[in-house]
């Protein structure tokens, strides 16, 4: 059971020739007075995995949280096109860190792992910015980019989980899983 509407973790999981079925978790994403990015994709996906879990208690329920942090700072899904314009110019040239919560449930078990990866984007002229944000394809994403699309153009290099950046880090859900009696692999 996949507790998220996320397009690209139902994606990275049907890649594993698994069979799920999905029911998102509605829970309050609102970041906590001084929570650390760490803490608060552990604490939604940890939400998330409680709610689906307590309605399907026989299920493998997973659930996962991805944030972006620059300067220690969590930037979300940009609510208009300019403030997706306004994120990727602060990440053009640098590095940021993108962490994914990650809450499976089984037989009264749990299993969270919180994962980081490092993501360092290539200098962008504003008109690569322009045409990035033209193309909508960053309007609903953690940082305002998916490097699995178009957005990939844009990343120098990562250090870390691939799978991790683009929502769920597969190595990490086989992992847990297994430790769970559940292996998916």
């Amino acid at each position: 059971m996949l507790a998220s509407a996320s397009p690209r973790r139902r994606e990275l999981l049907a890649g594993l020739g698994l069979e799920f079925d999905v029911e998102p978790a509605d829970v309050d994403e609102t970041v906590l007075p001084g929570e650390a990015p760490e803490a608060l994709v552990a604490r939604l996906a940890a939400a998330k995995a409680a709610v689906v879990s307590s309605r399907r208690p026989g299920d493998l329920v997973l659930a996962a949280d991805t944030t972006v942090v620059v300067d220690g700072e969590v930037i979300n899904k940009p609510a208009t096109p300019e403030e997706n314009a306004a994120f990727l110019r602060r990440l053009s040239g640098r590095v940021h860190d993108v962490y994914t919560g990650h809450a499976l449930r089984y037989a009264g078990r749990c299993e969270d792992v919180v994962v980081r990866t490092r993501v360092r984007f290539r200098s962008l002229t504003d008109g690569e910015v322009a045409w990035y944000v033209a193309s909508g394809e960053g309007a609903d994403k953690a940082g305002g980019y998916a490097i699995q699309g178009l957005g990939a153009a844009l990343v120098a290099g990562i250090e870390g989980c691939y799978t991790n950046v683009v929502g769920l880090s597969l190595p990490t859900v086989v992992e847990a899983a297994r430790r769970l009696g559940a292996p998916l692999v």
